[in-house]
C-alpha cells in the first residue's frame, strides 16, 4: 500500500498534438489551499457573469471577477470587463504561480462555481486581448471537478480531475486547436474557485 501520492511529472505534455498542457497537481498543502479558498470566497468582488448572444443579454449563476496590473479591458461573449487592482492574496498567488510555471502574467480572471450544477461549455480562450499562444495558468480551490479538452478537428479528448490547490498550465497552440470545458455534475455540492492567470496585450 502506497501511503504517499505518486510523483507527478510536471514537464509531461498531456496533449497528443497541437498544443501543450502541463498538470502540476497540488502545489499547495491542505492548510494553504483551505486558507486561499476561504479568503477568495469572501474578499473577491464577485459579480454574476453576463454574455450577449444575438443582441440578447444572458446572466449566469456563475460569478466572475477580473484583476490586473492596471485597468485592462477584456472582452468575451460580447461583454467587456475592466480589471480591478490586485489584492494582497492575488499578488501572493501570482508570485507562486509564476515561480512554479516559469511564466509571467499581468491579469487574472476568477470564476466562482457555487456547485457542480454550474459549469462551462466547450470554448477556447482566443480573444484578441490575449497574448497569441501565451500561457494560461489555471489554479483550483474547493471542490474537485472534471476538466476536459477536445481537439477541434479530430474530436480527441483528454480529461483531468482538478484537485483542491492544483495547477494546470495551457500553452503553445492549445487555444488554436483545442476546446476545453468544465462539465456540470449533480454529484458535487461544494463551491469551486478557479483562477486563470493570463497575459493581456494592448
Amino acid at each position: 500500500m502506497n501511503l504517499f501520492e505518486p510523483e507527478i511529472d510536471k514537464t509531461k505534455n498531456h496533449l497528443p498534438k497541437d498544443g501543450i498542457v502541463h498538470y502540476h497537481g497540488r502545489i499547495f498543502n491542505q492548510k494553504e489551499a483551505d486558507s486561499f479558498y476561504e479568503n477568495l470566497l469572501h474578499t473577491i468582488e464577485w459579480k454574476n457573469d453576463e454574455a450577449y448572444i444575438f443582441g440578447k443579454q444572458y446572466i449566469t449563476k456563475r460569478k466572475v471577477a477580473w484583476y490586473g496590473d492596471r485597468d485592462f479591458e477584456y472582452t468575451y461573449s460580447n461583454a467587456t470587463k475592466r480589471a480591478l487592482p490586485w489584492t494582497k492574496e492575488l499578488t501572493d498567488l501570482k508570485k507562486v504561480i509564476e515561480r512554479e510555471s516559469g511564466e509571467t502574467f499581468n491579469s487574472c480572471l476568477l470564476n466562482l462555481y457555487h456547485s457542480g450544477e454550474e459549469g462551462m461549455a466547450w470554448h477556447s480562450d482566443g480573444e484578441k486581448d490575449l497574448k497569441k499562444d501565451g500561457a494560461i495558468a489555471s489554479v483550483s480551490f474547493g471542490a474537485e471537478r472534471k476538466f476536459a479538452f477536445k481537439h477541434k478537428e479530430t474530436q480527441e479528448k483528454v480529461e483531468f480531475l482538478l484537485e483542491h490547490g492544483s495547477l494546470l498550465v495551457m500553452a503553445g497552440t492549445t487555444q488554436t486547436h483545442w476546446l476545453h470545458r468544465l462539465p456540470p455534475t449533480k454529484l458535487v455540492k461544494r463551491p469551486r474557485v478557479n483562477l486563470t492567470f493570463r497575459t493581456i496585450v494592448e
